[in-house]
């Protein structure tokens, strides 16, 4: 639920960034955009227009061969963001087995729930550099590696340290996976098809925190660990049959293997010639932009951006949402109500609403959805907040599991549609070329902090009032329709120079 992501990382949703490592370094996925004004991959979404596209029929994208290896090692890739959610997500269905059968007290599993965001931390900012020094194919099966040996260290478990050994190795392949696999699918995937391919990587990190949801209510949490395994042999088994990003390959000076690798994807019989020239163009034009540094987010064409993109990520995490996805079950046992049927239900909507969010994208406006989900969010967490104060005061207690019930998931439907994957499209359309990576790197490390505070905390301060949590949470929920009304500029639609104009003209 971190994303979640995060990372989207897609049009529809979250996920992570990859940074740059010691001294400043930052990365960029190595795509140029073409024709009209598209998202190739919202966390670090190209605006480079240096230069008029080719032809626009490149790119035969019906062709029958070229279309199923590019579907092919899209659902390749996309096993990463299933293993992401289930990542996530296994938290919430685990916590009264782990809690009893290895003996852990409230604040040990509020630990083992939080631990994961320190490892994705890591693996975000480390992520960039491993993606550009191995390339993608090899991050992702580094990644998936690591997280196998994560699951079999909570499978095997005996004591906390296990777990929390487990929980780490996991965060640290989510980190890495929320990056690498967006740009991996928006860097082979032709133009025409970047963002409908890109909302695979936002809606498999749902279906694998869904999935995680609901069997997680009906078997033991050890024999969950087979539904993050069954993934990541998947993504293992699936990259030896799928080829490396062509644009990677050229920016390291593997020409050959460049070749075969982008005729691959767009078929044997397809003129790859004017592709293969733009894409090397374009690289040499991403070398010509001035390195960024950490500093130059502070300068006044950029602070802007800056308090958006940290703002957005700072309101998403005080909204709840790493409490309510980490320890759903046990918000639903305290009012009242069955914990597995509870985490069941969160798991059949979360597909359906990220879906119709998808649609909604670019019809309505970031806007417009920021403050109607937020407004949803404010409203679940408040009815929430209710159930927990009738509960406390002894008052309509036949009341009190229907309104928390009720109030939970209309703030994960709210929270779906929009203050999960808007903040991350909007982060990425709000830097300039040179500091998106860096920039996006920054907002990541905010969401990941943010993240571990709430779900650490989030125990703690149940255990403190359950009413006066969700009551905090639905009054951050309110500020942050006051901060998008404010700050946050429309981006949809419009290019980049014209956000940076609506972003100067605030300061």
């Amino acid at each position: 639920m971190a994303i979640v992501r995060v990372a989207e990382d897609v049009e529809a949703g979250v996920v992570g960034a990859g940074g740059g490592g010691a001294g400043g370094k930052v990365t960029e996925p190595l795509l140029r955009r073409c024709g009209k004004e598209e998202e190739a991959e919202p966390n670090i979404r190209d605006e480079a227009e240096a230069s008029e596209c080719g032809s626009q029929g490149r790119l035969q994208a019906d062709d029958g061969g070229s279309l199923r290896m590019v579907l092919v090692s899209t659902a390749v890739a996309v096993c990463g963001s299933f293993e992401f959610g289930t990542c996530v997500g296994y938290s919430a269905p685990t916590q009264s087995g782990i809690i009893h059968e290895v003996g852990l007290s409230i604040s040990e599993f509020a630990i083992f729930g939080s631990i994961l965001t320190i490892g994705a931390m890591i693996g975000a900012v480390t992520s960039g550099r491993l993606a550009d020094f191995l390339g993608r194919k090899m991050t992702m099966r580094i990644s998936a590696t690591i997280c196998m040996f994560g699951w079999l260290s909570i499978h095997l478990a005996k004591s906390a340290i296990m777990l929390y050994f487990g929980r780490i190795l996991l965060g640290f392949s989510t980190g890495v996976l929320s990056y690498v696999v967006p740009v991996f699918i928006a860097e082979i995937a032709p133009k025409n098809l970047r963002g409908g391919l890109a909302t695979s990587n936002q809606l498999l990190i749902c279906s694998g925190s869904s999935a995680t949801y609901i069997i997680g209510a009906l078997v033991a949490w050890r024999n969950l660990v087979l539904v993050g395994l069954v993934p990541c042999v998947l993504l293992l088994g699936g990259l030896f049959f799928i080829p490396e990003s062509p644009r990677w390959l050229a920016n390291v000076g593997r020409e050959k293997e460049f070749h075969a690798s982008l005729q691959k994807l767009r078929g044997e019989d397809t003129d790859i010639s004017e592709e293969a020239i733009e894409i090397k163009e374009y690289i040499e034009s991403l070398r010509s932009f001035p390195k960024a540094r950490l500093e130059d987010l502070l300068l006044s064409k950029n602070i802007i951006a800056v308090i958006v993109g940290v703002g957005l990520m700072v309101f998403q995490q005080l909204g709840g949402i790493n409490g309510v996805g980490f320890y759903a079950s046990y918000i639903f046992s305290s009012a009242g109500f069955s914990g597995k049927l509870g985490t069941i239900l969160i798991g059949i909507i979360q597909i359906p609403i990220t879906l119709f969010g998808a649609i909604l994208m670019d019809r309505s406006g970031r806007r417009v959805l920021l403050m109607v989900s937020a407004s949803g969010t404010f409203l679940g967490c408040f009815l929430t907040g209710i159930s927990f104060f009738l509960k406390a005061q002894g008052l309509f207690p036949e009341w009190v599991p229907t309104l928390a019930l009720s109030g939970i998931l209309v703030y994960i439907g709210a929270y779906s549609i929009g203050m999960g994957p808007v903040p991350w499209v909007v982060m990425s359309e709000i830097f300039s070329i040179n500091m998106k990576a860096i920039g996006g790197s920054l907002v990541t490390l905010v969401s990941w902090l943010g993240s571990f505070a709430i779900s650490y905390s989030f125990s703690f301060l149940m255990d403190w009032s359950s009413a006066g949590t969700f009551f905090m949470f639905s009054a951050a929920s309110l500020v942050t329709i006051l901060f998008v009304a404010k700050l946050v500029p429309e981006t949809k639609g419009r290019t980049l120079e014209q956000i940076q104009d609506s972003l100067n003209s605030r300061r």
